[in-house]
């Protein structure tokens, strides 16, 4: 479509934040650190988190490439009412302003971020009062975007071993932390990604057959 990119950015810059968001949970659940977030206008970014040195990295590395193809499946099989799409939108917005206030340390994150928090805000508690069924047409359209940017930018970016500035990829801190060639880890990582979003497809298709055989 005609500017659809520049239409598309902040959602972009949404996937991204989902990303470095998965790095930065990843090292809490593994009792690491998670210090700031930071995403960059070219939609690129990076999260400084850690868990330590062996595994513990490793799951931090892979918690940033699994968050979009995970959080997508999450949507596809579970929202499909009015009542959760609003509590899983209004979730979602209040997780953003927190993240804005204890993470997030750049100006285009911070941006691009509130802005995404203030329109879910107003989809969940503003707008919509009387066609709440369109929140899960909202909701499950998050979920198309994060699957969509799981199959292109994240599918290239798993068999990266460096990347365009000379750091190690996410990918290669797995294979540095776990042993192992970094394509090897990048293929299993596609794998379980592609695997958790035909999960979520597959339940979402199955829902309607469900009610219709009732």
């Amino acid at each position: 479509m005609p500017f659809g990119p520049t239409l598309l950015y902040p959602l972009t810059l949404f996937t991204t934040w989902v990303h470095e968001m998965g790095h930065g949970l990843s090292a809490l659940l593994v009792g690491g650190q998670f210090l700031e977030l930071v995403i960059n206008a070219d939609a690129g970014g990076f999260a400084r988190a850690g868990g330590g040195a062996g595994w513990p990295d490793a799951i931090v590395a892979a918690g940033g490439l699994l968050a979009p193809p995970l959080l997508g499946a999450v949507i596809l099989a579970t929202v499909h009412g009015s009542r959760r799409a609003r509590l899983f939108l209004g979730a979602l917005s209040i997780g953003i302003v927190v993240s804005l206030v204890l993470y997030v340390r750049s100006t285009t994150g911070i941006v691009a971020m509130a802005g995404v928090a203030a329109a879910l805000a107003f989809v969940t508690w503003g707008a919509f009062r009387n066609t709440p069924e369109r929140r899960v047409v909202i909701a499950q359209f998050l979920a198309v975007i994060l699957a969509v940017d799981t199959l292109t930018r994240m599918v290239s970016y798993a068999f990266m071993g460096k990347l365009e500035t000379g750091q190690t990829s996410d990918v290669g801190h797995i294979a540095d932390n776990l042993g192992g060639h970094y394509k090897l880890w990048g293929l299993l990582i596609t794998a379980i990604a592609i695997a958790m979003l035909a999960f979520g497809v597959w339940m979402a298709l199955r829902r309607p057959r469900a009610a219709s055989a009732r």
